[in-house]
């Protein structure tokens, strides 16, 4: 999997692409981390490049949106595939990850 982010004036974007996995997942959670230690508290993962996530995905997103707001931010989701809203959905998660359209929209309303 890799990875690029973006640093716009309210937000970064982080994109991840190719299987969220458990080989993944880590390597998520550390590039979130980074990016809010740095400063970078509010955060949109554009999943839009994500054809897999699992377990240890949901899980990565679950811990860095806590990340995000221990530091005063927020994490958002966005560009979600059929599979990624699919489990988000079977998981109930799509009300705590609530997700957005495209990653420009993720703030929009701040």
């Amino acid at each position: 999997m890799q990875y690029t982010a973006e640093q716009g004036p309210t937000h970064t974007v982080i994109s991840p692409t190719g299987r969220l996995n458990m080989v993944a997942a880590p390597r998520l959670r550390q590039v979130v981390a980074d990016h809010v230690a740095q400063g970078h508290h509010r955060v949109v993962v554009d999943l839009g490049g994500v054809d897999f996530i699992d377990s240890s995905g949901l899980g990565a997103l679950v811990a860095s949106l806590k990340t995000a707001r221990s530091a005063g931010g927020d994490l958002r989701i966005a560009a979600l595939g059929a599979q990624v809203r699919m489990v988000l959905e079977l998981t109930g998660l799509d009300t705590v990850l609530t997700p957005y359209a495209d990653a420009a929209s993720a703030f929009r309303d701040d």
